[in-house]
């Protein structure tokens, strides 16, 4: 083994340490050596979670966020889960509860039996 390596962070221009043991580790997943220290690998990594579909966050950081539309019924701002594609209406939850007559959704629709 080297010993413990000092590395700059592409960055932030920080110094930081790369230890024997992450060493190891990295060398033992194929890894090659960190360019960011801790920190900005963390921020890096939040800031991909975002967007896309890489990050595995994705689609939980756009509902959370969601997209601010007028809703096509009552002419009111409202925010949904969803971007909207523009070939259909969009509306508030209690339009498109009224529309949907009060149904849940998660129910199967039609009377047959599963």
């Amino acid at each position: 083994m080297t010993g413990d390596l000092q590395l700059i962070c592409s960055d932030c221009g920080q110094e930081f340490t790369f230890s024997t043991a992450d060493q190891a580790f990295f060398r033992e997943r194929g890894y090659s050596a960190p360019k960011r220290c801790k920190a900005c690998r963390q921020a890096k990594k939040n800031d991909h979670q975002g967007g896309g579909y890489g990050g595995g966050g994705g689609y939980r950081s756009n509902a959370t966020q969601g997209t601010s539309v007028i809703c096509a019924g009552c002419g009111q701002q409202t925010t949904v889960p969803f971007e909207p594609r523009g070939d259909r209406p969009v509306f508030c939850k209690a339009c498109y509860q009224a529309q949907a007559g009060g149904r849940d959704s998660r129910k199967p629709r039609g009377g047959g039996r599963y």
